[in-house]
């Protein structure tokens, strides 16, 4: 596992979270922290520690003398822990780097020493909370949903709602023999009834509302709609205690009588696009029945509002999920109930819901879906219906055929994060030049920009101008104006950089180098105490 000089500076760039822990560690690092160290960060899922590096930003290499025996410390964690972690050190320009590479707990099993299982608490270890703990324990637990209702019987199971899934698993395959099975070989076949006994999954898309309210009352689904988000009283509720496949297209019809258009004009044409796209309002319900914790007790809610809706579903992520991996990990809470929705084709066993709900999003120019209210006790999902910017779909198709390049998921995401300005995660950064290759977006010194064409083709080339910022002259004589400003006193380097706050430290020292060469300025003094001059002003520059 080898780190690059690249990647080390990439690392160090990052922002510190939950996958990289930094310690400036320049003489030694106690052994005993250390292991805590790389518990929690395996409790966590696995990450890097590395030596040698500040700990607070702006960061920067001072290297390290700690652990230089690199094989003996990799030994005595794996004697301590019984967990093979990594180490290597990295030669910096600025020192010694060591970076430990330490790997995720076994699903279920959080790792305990010296009497407790340790987690990062802002600068701090301490041990994992109850609730962490219990989190963790429960991903070993078995498929709720695959789970024997020893009180059902096949009639609690509505034949019409078993006659939808079987003509959708037909549609999918083409098979014709699944229309000749009885409907309890149908069923057995795909292991919703085990050994003729009815799994909670076959109740929770069959099930009549009899039965669901005997035997699993939570496996419901309330909608509500309300014409403003201050209003307390809802206009219309529905509550759909009855199997998945007799409420799914009747959930969904609901949602679009309320569902209007937004309209702009494409050249002659007029185009209309709705609130609430179809395709993502129905991965967000299959995702709030297969994902949800079905041993809470409270229902699921889908709250509805002329320009959001929301999804309420009781417990949190799934094991190992959250707000940041969700659009490439997968972990189904409920496997069954998934495995019966692939079948029918409602969603891929490949796992990409998130992305198309994502990507869909940005091809339409809405807010990306928001899980920030999510907790360890239910995920809070908002949809936005407004439309931010219609041209931006346009500009994307026109670059796609002009370069014959097609956009994947991930690049509709990161287009869209820099269309709204927000920062790009680490993930997307490799994306990111492949899009500048492809001339979608351009990068200016540590930004990411859409490129001139869009600005263009928009009207809007006046934006682009301030979007890209003033050209290396101007810039100099942005610089020149604050020198001869301060002609006196002379401009110390900060001061340099406030004049131009978006170009990087190595950028405004080669716009002076450029400009001492071209006589512009002097400098007098060196390092942190040098000072720039106008020609003329009496100072004597370096030699």
């Amino acid at each position: 596992m080898k780190t690059t000089i690249e990647q080390l500076n990439s690392f160090i760039r990052s922002a510190e979270g939950e996958n990289l822990e930094f310690k400036q560690a320049k003489m030694q690092f106690d052994s005993e922290k250390l292991t805590r160290y790389c518990v929690a960060l395996a409790n966590e899922g696995g990450g890097k520690l590395i030596l040698g590096v500040t700990d607070y930003p702006p960061r920067r290499v001072v290297g390290t003398s700690a652990f230089t025996n690199i094989d003996k410390t990799k030994s005595q964690l794996l004697d301590r822990l019984h967990l093979r972690i990594d180490m290597e050190e990295v030669w910096h320009s600025d020192g010694r780097v060591v970076v430990v590479h330490v790997p995720s707990r076994r699903i279920g099993r959080p790792i305990e020493y010296r009497g407790a299982y340790w987690m990062r608490s802002g600068e701090a270890l301490v041990p994992m909370t109850p609730d962490k703990l219990h989190q963790i324990f429960a991903e070993a637990e078995s498929d709720f949903s695959a789970q024997i209702c020893d009180k059902a019987n096949f009639d609690d199971l509505d034949a019409h709602a078993i006659e939808i899934f079987r003509k959708k698993w037909v549609s999918r395959t083409g098979n014709n023999h699944i229309e000749k099975l009885s409907a309890k070989q149908l069923l057995e076949d795909a292991e919703l009834i085990i050994d003729s006994s009815i799994t909670y999954a076959a109740l929770i898309l069959f099930g009549t509302r009899k039965a669901l309210g005997r035997h699993i009352a939570q496996a419901e689904v309330i909608f509500e709609y309300r014409s403003t988000e201050t209003s307390l009283p809802f206009q219309q509720r529905k509550e759909y205690r009855e199997g998945f496949f007799l409420y799914y297209d009747d959930l969904w019809n609901t949602i679009n009588l309320r569902n209007d258009l937004y309209q702009y004009q494409d050249g002659l044409f007029m185009i209309s696009i709705p609130s609430f796209n179809e395709a993502v309002i129905r991965e967000a319900i299959l995702n709030a029945v297969s994902h949800r914790d079905y041993r809470f007790a409270g229902s699921v809610f889908i709250k509805q509002y002329p320009l959001k809706i929301e999804f309420i579903s009781p417990g949190g992520f799934p094991p190992g999920i959250t707000q940041e991996n969700i659009l490439w990990k997968q972990y189904p809470r409920n496997r069954r109930i998934a495995e019966a929705f692939a079948k029918c084709g409602l969603v891929e066993r490949s796992g990409q819901g998130a992305n198309r709900m994502f990507e869909q999003c940005a091809r339409e120019s809405k807010i990306p879906p928001d899980f920030s209210w999510t907790d360890d006790y239910q995920v809070f999902l908002t949809l936005n219906g407004k439309v931010q910017d219609p041209h931006f779909l346009r500009f994307l198709e026109k670059i796609g055929r002009e370069r014959q390049v097609s956009f994947d998921s991930t690049d509709f995401i990161i287009l869209d994060l820099i269309n709204r300005e927000q920062k790009l995660p680490q993930w997307a950064k490799d994306r990111a030049l492949a899009l500048v290759k492809s001339s979608a977006i351009e990068r200016v010194a540590r930004k990411y920009i859409l490129s001139r064409k869009f600005y263009e083709f928009t009207d809007k080339k006046g934006v682009y101008t301030r979007k890209r910022g003033l050209d290396r002259e101007t810039n100099k004589q942005l610089l020149l104006k604050h020198i001869r400003a301060n002609e006196k006193a002379g401009s110390r380097f900060r001061e340099l950089r406030e004049v131009l706050p978006s170009l990087t430290r190595d950028q405004v020292q080669k716009l002076l180098a450029e400009m001492k060469i071209q006589k512009m300025i002097i400098v007098v003094g060196k390092t942190s105490a040098a000072s720039w001059y106008p020609p003329g002003s009496g100072k004597r520059k370096n030699v």
